[in-house]
């Protein structure tokens, strides 16, 4: 038989499986109450109003939307998107700004395709999304991650991580942020720290990444601006999506730069699949236009922040002491951390016995740390699912303890150093 592994490139030989998407297919089995992946509710779907748009968009368009398009997108979409942008964000954007994406995950591929070479420097948060990493390893990057505590990455902590990788002839490219209820700990960076944030990649010369899919999934406090729309200097690039505030199913998202790096990325997309699905796009149009979004927006934010309540209020009642987790104002993830001797990843077997899924820790981290800390998902399983799954997960977590306090060679003492807030 051929040993295909000697055909594939470098490249290739270094891609690995994303651990949600495996662990996806373990949960595909009803009887597993899944947290694990980061999944809109589908109570949430506003199906009679994409089904009405769809007979609109094929009356009335029907021979365009079946075409294909521009690479960056049909020009009302864009044109509709920078409005809304303009109008909540205070960004200073237009059409020629966007570039219409097949899910925020294509950006994120086109940006590491357009701007990394093998062995290019990353700045990411510790822990950050792990399809952004996954991303950035596909085009060999090297990634460097800065600790988070519960305001997100520090700007301090940034400046001195800068500082020693240019006294070591580092110079980072790219720095990833997620600032809106970060995926997957939850936390939000405060505009405070965005200002700095942005002068400290001013002064090392580093790019900003901010992908920002949750900001509207807000059910407390008040908003805070994008670091694009504060940027004077232009080197931000923005991702948005419509997978969580609409249907990840049409895999409409949007890149948001300067026009210098958007010339380069429109190419970059042209080689990668032409366009977006152009029908998609109509009906992602077609749903702004109507004035569909923001009444959507609420009706989604009141069904989630019961959710985050409730999954809340069963943490409180279920998990064990010397454990924390984070009380996001918004989003769509809670991130828990157990006492340091216990590794989630091995744990994840026993809790898929007890009929109970989460994401493991090391999966967000870089440099594979935070292997007692887990991603919680809310807004996927039902009110009755989540105060049962959290027991099933508690009970878990209680079991791994009693076994390690019965191994002489282990102490107990719980995770106090401060990188995530909780209770």
């Amino acid at each position: 038989m051929t040993d295909y592994t000697t055909l594939f490139s470098k490249r290739a030989r270094g891609m690995k499986a994303s651990e949600i998407r495996e662990l996806l297919k373990i949960t595909q089995n009803k009887e597993i109450i899944s947290f694990a992946g980061g999944l809109p509710s589908p109570e949430a779907f506003p199906i009679s109003d994409v089904q009405n748009i769809c007979q609109k968009v094929l009356e009335e368009d029907g021979r365009t939307a079946l075409q294909y398009c521009a690479t960056e997108g049909i020009t009302k979409l864009r044109e509709a998107l920078a409005k809304r942008m303009v109008d909540k964000e205070g960004m200073d954007v237009t059409a020629k700004n966007i570039l219409i994406t097949t899910g925020s995950q294509q950006g994120l591929d086109l940006i590491g395709k357009t701007f990394l070479n093998t062995g290019d420097t990353v700045i990411v948060g510790a822990p950050t999304y792990l399809g952004g990493t996954n991303a950035f390893n596909t085009y060999r990057a090297k990634m460097e991650g800065i600790k988070l505590d519960g305001e997100g990455m520090h700007p301090d902590l940034l400046a001195d991580k800068l500082r020693s990788l240019n006294l070591h002839g580092s110079n980072p490219k790219l720095l990833y942020i997620i600032p809106s209820f970060q995926n997957p700990s939850g936390v939000t960076l405060p505009e405070s720290r965005r200002k700095k944030i942005l002068d400290i990649a001013h002064e090392y010369d580093v790019l900003i990444l901010e992908d920002n899919p949750y900001s509207e999934l807000r059910y407390d406090g008040e908003s805070i601006r994008s670091i694009y729309s504060m940027d004077k200097e232009n080197r931000t690039i923005y991702l948005g999506t419509f997978s969580k505030v609409l249907a990840p199913g049409l895999r409409v998202a949007w890149t948001v730069a300067p026009q210098e790096l958007m010339n380069k990325l429109i190419i970059t997309k042209q080689a990668a699949d032409l366009c977006t699905s152009t029908f998609a796009q109509y009906m992602a149009y077609e749903y702004l236009a109507q004035g569909l979004m923001d009444t959507h927006i609420e009706k989604i934010k009141d069904i989630y922040r019961i959710k985050r309540d409730t999954m809340l209020a069963s943490l409180d009642k279920y998990f064990p002491p010397g454990t924390t987790w984070t009380k996001p104002e918004g989003g769509m993830f809670i991130w828990a951390k157990l006492p340091e001797e216990i590794d989630t990843g091995l744990m994840i077997e026993r809790a898929i016995e007890n009929k109970v899924a989460y994401v493991i820790g090391a999966a967000f981290h870089a440099d594979r740390s935070g292997k007692n800390c887990m991603r919680l998902n809310y807004t996927y399983a039902s009110l009755d699912k989540i105060d049962e799954g959290i027991k099933k997960l508690a009970d878990t977590i209680k079991n791994e303890m009693d076994l390690l306090k019965k191994k002489p060679e282990t102490s107990y003492k719980p995770d106090d150093d401060g990188l995530i807030t909780g209770v």
